[in-house]
């Protein structure tokens, strides 16, 4: 069963403990920012109870520096998993705090993506509502994972067109959060 909440004033909070803790270590190692992403960012919003970090480094030569200061804090390095310029990390038990850690190249369509669907769910009401009811319908009938995440692609798809991404970088966002069956 896939778990959807109402929005959480705490988020923002869970957030920046997260951030507090992983900063000093990742700026030391070349990172430039650290922001709030996924639907835990977007005040009002319902959403999976498990917040998502982008750590931000400028190139791909960041990247070992970065990864090393998150082995230090016993995050585990597990690949792009097939997103370009992102990689995903497996967060240590402590802080207990759910949560996803990436580290995206500045400027790659991730990245993009990420900060693109939160600047438009936080600026229309309207389109946060209707995403919000998107995932609650999905939530109580995907089966899987992947049947909920691809279930929120085509409104996902609409909604970065609108913000200006090309249809190679639409086709790209289509093909991770949809992949062929």
């Amino acid at each position: 069963m896939i778990e959807v909440l109402e929005y959480d004033p705490r988020w923002p909070q869970l957030f920046a403990q997260i951030r507090d803790r992983v900063w000093p270590a990742c700026s030391d190692a070349g990172a430039v920012a650290v922001e709030h992403v996924g639907s835990t960012s977007v005040p009002g919003l319902a959403a999976k109870p498990v917040i998502d970090l982008d750590v931000v480094i400028r190139t791909e030569a960041d990247l070992a520096p970065v990864c090393s200061a998150l082995a230090r804090l016993l995050y585990r390095f597990r690949g792009d998993l097939g997103v370009p310029s992102r990689y995903a990390f497996h967060a240590p038990a402590e802080p207990a705090i759910r949560h996803n850690l990436y580290v995206c190249v500045a400027g790659s369509v991730a990245l993009q993506n990420h900060l693109l669907v939160r600047a438009s769910l936080r600026a229309e009401a309207a389109r946060r509502d209707a995403y919000a009811a998107l995932k609650r319908d999905l939530a109580a009938r995907a089966r899987t994972i992947d049947e909920y995440s691809a279930g929120k692609t085509d409104f996902l798809l609409r909604l970065l067109a609108d913000a200006g991404l090309d249809g190679d970088q639409l086709r790209g966002v289509e093909a991770i959060n949809r992949p062929p069956t």
